[in-house]
């Protein structure tokens, strides 16, 4: 969003960039609730959408965690206001840390060590994107409308190839990067809204892809663990958006040393989630191993405790 004058731009940034901190705790505190709940339910399947969304509403712990993500949304529609997509991108990355910490009941040695090492790079990018900002005046430019529309239209490919070709991924890898992918979506259309005007068409593409995203989440939930499904979900909303930034909305980064820390801030944003999708697909280290070739028991039902093993 184009602010009215330097100095509200210097006041907001700080407060947008909180409330995109507390939206990322709420959102994945949500998550594992979900997870809890989804996994447990009979199997959801696509070509059924209105049995599946059914099994879902009757769910009371389900519903609590949707209506539980849907106010850290509204935060992070409210960040979207204040900051640049980046930016808020980045904040929102260190929620796979909150994740981690929920799906081993805080007890972090539970973790591998690559899922360590995934969060410890989310928070050190948060570090380092607070350090880059101080000082600056952060801005965002409106995009091309054709522009806009092939980066949605790609990105939403992207997702239905994930969901309904078979690939060397495991279920719930795939299934939760192609949530990232359609929530991703559904953030840059959530900045487009913020634009006013005739962007507010953007609110489609906004339903459509968190409607497709919260679908295929819930399925991957049924398949592999939260920090798995989710964080990897997580983890690509995250990335995607810090490009659509650059690419699309024109952000640019900040002179000198606090450009150099905002590239490394991006950066391992990036690189947690390539640790985090390499310690899903190890047999070894992955909590959702019972679910690869999806059993008949519902075992990814109890993939939070299986960590705990």
């Amino acid at each position: 969003m184009i602010a009215g004058g330097e100095e509200t731009v210097i006041d907001k940034v700080p407060f947008g960039l909180g409330l995109a901190l507390v939206s990322a705790v709420t959102v994945n505190w949500a998550y594992t609730l979900e997870h809890a709940a989804a996994s447990r339910l009979p199997r959801l399947n696509p070509r059924r959408p209105f049995r599946s969304l059914g099994l879902l509403l009757r769910n009371r712990p389900w519903l609590f965690g949707f209506a539980l993500e849907g106010i850290g949304w509204l935060m992070y529609l409210a960040a979207l206001l204040l900051a640049p997509l980046s930016l808020v991108q980045a904040v929102s990355a260190s929620g796979i840390a909150v994740l981690a910490l929920l799906s081993v009941h805080g007890h972090p040695g539970r973790l591998s060590r690559h899922e360590q090492l995934a969060v410890a790079l989310a928070l050190i990018g948060l570090a380092l994107l607070s350090v880059s900002i101080v000082g600056v005046h952060p801005s965002s430019q409106v995009p091309h409308p054709a522009a806009a529309v092939v980066w949605l239209a790609a990105v939403a490919g992207a997702a239905v190839a994930l969901v309904l070709v078979r690939i060397s991924l495991t279920r719930a890898v795939a299934l939760g990067l192609a949530a990232g992918l359609l929530f991703a979506d559904g953030d840059v259309s959530a900045k487009l809204i913020t634009l006013g005007g005739l962007w507010l068409l953007a609110l489609v593409s906004l339903i459509a892809a968190y409607a497709a995203g919260t679908t295929v989440l819930q399925m991957a939930f049924q398949h592999g663990s939260a920090l798995t499904s989710a964080g990897l979900a997580t983890l690509v909303t995250n990335a995607l958006p810090i490009a659509a930034g650059f690419v699309l909305f024109d952000e640019m980064l900040p002179h000198h040393v606090q450009g150099v820390l905002q590239i490394a801030a991006f950066a391992t944003v990036v690189a947690s989630a390539a640790l985090l999708g390499n310690a899903a697909a190890r047999p070894d280290t992955s909590s959702d191993q019972p679910t690869g070739a999806e059993p008949e028991h519902h075992a990814a039902g109890t993939g939070e405790a299986e960590r705990a093993v």
